[in-house]
């Protein structure tokens, strides 16, 4: 990591800035360039990653002057997945900059530690670090089928896999089948660990899983959910984009069911 007396005005790097959930880009892509040429605050920029055998550096939009025009990270699912981390991590760490201003332990102001990456408190010294929400993400199958459901927020008629929030005191494999209980009145069985992705919005980690059905009715909790149905493999809606670990347990799944026909 680059420290703040180590960065060149005139150095190339990549830039990622960003408010909230959305990032700087510059016709479609991460802008390139010196931080004298794209006329950034190169004092407060801080090396978070490589990318391209270039420094990719975070800056918050509050501490540019310019006017910016900002993207949703959604609208850059598309880029390489590596990329998509680093800008994830970017985005990550101005939620920790913006939100934790104050020091939960004792209310003294924070500042952002340059060396460590975190906020500390300028009273007791206590550090915070980026605070990451553990999420679990499941695909159902029953038999030739996949449950599936649809959120009020989706639009275009998208349809996703069961997620959640785990709680405390409880495993991944319990939140599995308490989401999935909770939100369909199914219940699940052959619980399987498949993979993860960091998904800042804000700061998630997202858990996926598979499992099989084992019994129940399915009861959308209307109250959560628009829909959810069991779909076949020829007659799916629109489902999650590209880039998404719901799309990877969507096509994983349906891969195991072609298979098993």
């Amino acid at each position: 990591m680059l420290k703040k007396g180590d960065i060149n005005r005139t150095k190339n790097a990549y830039w990622c800035v960003v408010s909230g959930s959305e990032i700087w880009l510059s016709s479609g892509q991460l802008p390139m360039g010196s931080a004298q040429s794209l006329d950034l605050p190169y004092e407060q920029a801080i090396e978070i990653g490589q990318w391209d055998d270039l420094p990719l550096m975070w800056l918050n939009e509050a501490d540019v002057t310019q006017e910016l025009e900002l993207t949703s990270l959604r609208d850059c699912l598309h880029f390489p997945q590596a990329l998509f981390l680093l800008m994830s991590k970017a985005i990550q760490y101005g939620h920790m900059s913006q939100s934790l201003r104050f020091c939960p332990q004792c209310g003294g102001r924070n500042h952002l530690n340059h060396n460590q990456l975190a906020m500390q408190c300028g009273d007791c010294r206590t550090l915070h670090y980026p605070r990451i929400f553990p999420c679990i993400i499941v695909a159902v199958r029953k038999e030739n089928q996949i449950l599936l459901a649809q959120h009020p927020r989706h639009r275009n008629g998208m349809y996703t896999v069961i997620a959640g929030f785990l709680e405390v005191g409880e495993t991944l494999e319990q939140c599995v089948a308490r989401e999935v209980k909770e939100e369909t009145g199914v219940e699940v069985k052959d619980i399987r660990y498949f993979g993860s992705q960091p998904w800042a919005f804000p700061s998630s980690m997202m858990m996926g899983f598979v499992a099989n059905y084992h019994c129940g009715e399915l009861k959308p909790d209307y109250s959560e959910l628009s829909d959810a149905r069991w779909f076949d493999v020829d007659t799916l809606p629109p489902v999650a984009p590209e880039g998404t670990i719901a799309r990877q347990l969507i096509e994983y799944t349906l891969n195991e069911i072609k298979l098993s026909i």
